[in-house]
C-alpha cells in the first residue's frame, strides 16, 4: 500500500537532495539553469489575473490592446476526497480546488508566471507541465515540489492555441495524478484575435471550459465502491482499476451530471460559444446534440485554419481542442462525448440551455403525435 509515511519519506529524500543537476541526462528530469543568461523583462507591465472555476473563464481580452506583458497567476494545490457520482466518491488531487483545473488565458507573446503552492497538509510531492511551453518538461523539471513549499515558473507563450497542463511528478505517479483530476487548459489566443476559414476577423460572446476526466474507482469484493482515508491509501487498489485502461466513470467537470441542473451551461439566440474541451488521457468526441461546429480548432492551434460545419470533433488524449457555435435555437442541448456509452452509462454529458425564440424555418413539428 502506498501510505502517508511512505509518501513523506519519498518526499524527504528529494528535499534532502540536490533539486538541480548539472546537466540534463537520462535519469533525471530535473533541470539545472542557474548558468542560464538572465532576461530583463522589467519594462513589461505585470497583470495579476484571479482565476475562475471551470466551466467559467477569467475575464479576458480577444484582441490585445497593448505589447506583451507578464500575466501572474496564482493555483494551490488540493488533495481531498470528492463525491463523483452520488454515493461514489475518490480521493483527488486538483489544481486550486476544481477538477478540472482552472482555465489560464494570455495572449502570444505574453509571459505566464505562475506560483504553484503545495500546502503542508498535503502528503505528495506535484509539479506542473505546461504543453504550451518550451523546455524542462513543460516547467515540470523545475516546480517539483513538497508539502510546504511553493514555487514560480515564467515562460513566454510562443504559440497560440488551446493546451493542457497537467502534474507529471514522474514515473508512475504521472497517470495516477492525472486521473486523480490534476489536468487543466491554457488558451493563448493571437494578438489580434481569432480567424475564422477565410481569415476574417471572429470572436465569441462567451467561452465556456469543459474538461473530461476518466476515473478508476476501485470496487469491493460485493461490488460496492471503495473508500479511502487518503490518496495514498488507495493507490494500489486505483492503478489495479487503471490497469485495465476502462475507467468506472467518464466525466465533464469532475463530477457525474456537474455541468446539468444548476451547472448547466447558458447562451442566448443569436450568441456565439467558444467550448474549449481538454482531456488529459483519453481520446474523447466532443458533439452538441442539437448544434454544430460553426468553426472547429480540432487541433487545439490557431496558426491552422479551422475546419467549419463539424457535427462531432475529436480530442485527442493530452490535449485540448475549441469549437465555436452560433446558436439559432432556444431549447436545451445536450452537449456530450459521442462514444455514447460513456456520454450516457459513465457520465460525460453536459447541458447547454438556450433562451430565445423559436425559428420554425429551421425546424417545425407538423404534426403532433396521434394514434395510428
Amino acid at each position: 500500500m502506498f501510505t502517508r509515511r511512505a509518501a513523506l519519506m519519498g518526499a524527504a529524500v528529494v528535499a534532502a537532495t540536490p533539486f538541480v543537476v548539472s546537466k540534463a541526462s537520462a535519469d533525471s528530469e530535473s533541470m539545472d539553469t542557474s548558468g542560464a543568461k538572465p532576461v530583463d523583462l522589467s519594462s513589461l507591465p505585470r497583470v495579476k489575473q484571479k482565476l475562475a472555476v471551470p466551466p467559467l473563464v477569467h475575464e479576458h481580452e480577444q484582441i490585445a490592446t497593448s505589447g506583451p506583458k507578464i500575466v501572474e497567476f496564482e493555483m494551490t494545490i488540493t488533495e481531498e476526497e470528492i463525491e463523483v457520482d452520488d454515493g461514489v466518491f475518490m480521493q483527488a488531487m486538483s489544481f486550486n480546488g476544481s477538477i478540472p483545473g482552472p482555465m489560464m488565458v494570455v495572449h502570444q507573446d505574453d509571459y505566464l508566471e505562475l506560483t504553484l503552492i503545495n500546502p503542508e497538509e498535503n502528503e505528495l510531492q506535484h509539479n506542473i507541465d505546461f504543453h504550451a511551453s518550451t523546455g524542462a518538461l513543460g516547467g515540470g523539471g523545475l516546480t517539483l515540489i513538497n508539502p510546504g513549499e511553493k514555487v514560480t515558473l515564467r515562460f513566454r507563450a510562443t504559440r497560440p492555441g488551446t493546451f493542457i497542463y497537467h502534474c507529471a511528478p514522474g514515473g508512475p505517479m504521472i497517470p495516477w495524478h492525472v486521473v486523480s483530476g490534476m489536468v487543466g487548459a491554457i488558451m493563448v489566443l493571437p494578438r489580434d484575435g481569432l480567424r475564422d476559414q477565410n481569415d476574417k476577423p471572429i470572436s465569441y460572446d462567451k467561452v465556456y471550459y469543459v474538461g473530461e476526466n476518466d476515473f478508476y474507482i476501485p470496487k469491493d469484493e460485493n461490488g460496492e465502491y471503495k473508500r479511502y482515508e487518503s490518496a495514498g491509501d488507495g493507490y494500489d487498489d486505483m492503478v489495479d482499476v487503471m490497469q485495465g485502461l476502462i475507467p468506472t466513470h467518464e466525466v465533464f467537470n469532475g463530477r457525474v451530471g456537474a455541468l446539468t441542473g444548476a451547472g448547466a451551461m447558458t447562451a442566448k439566440v443569436g450568441q456565439r460559444v467558444l467550448f474549449i474541451h481538454s482531456q488529459g488521457n483519453r481520446d474523447t468526441r466532443p458533439h452538441i446534440i442539437g448544434g454544430h461546429g460553426d468553426q472547429v480548432w480540432e487541433l487545439g492551434k490557431f496558426n491552422n485554419k479551422p475546419d467549419v460545419d463539424l457535427e462531432t470533433w475529436f480530442i485527442r488524449g493530452g490535449s485540448a481542442g475549441a469549437a465555436l457555435y452560433k446558436f439559432l435555437q432556444p431549447g436545451v442541448y445536450a452537449y456530450v462525448n459521442h462514444n455514447l456509452i460513456e456520454a450516457v452509462n459513465l457520465g460525460a454529458t453536459g447541458h447547454i440551455v438556450v433562451d430565445g425564440d423559436w425559428d420554425n424555418d429551421l425546424m417545425e413539428q407538423v404534426s403532433a403525435p396521434t394514434p395510428i
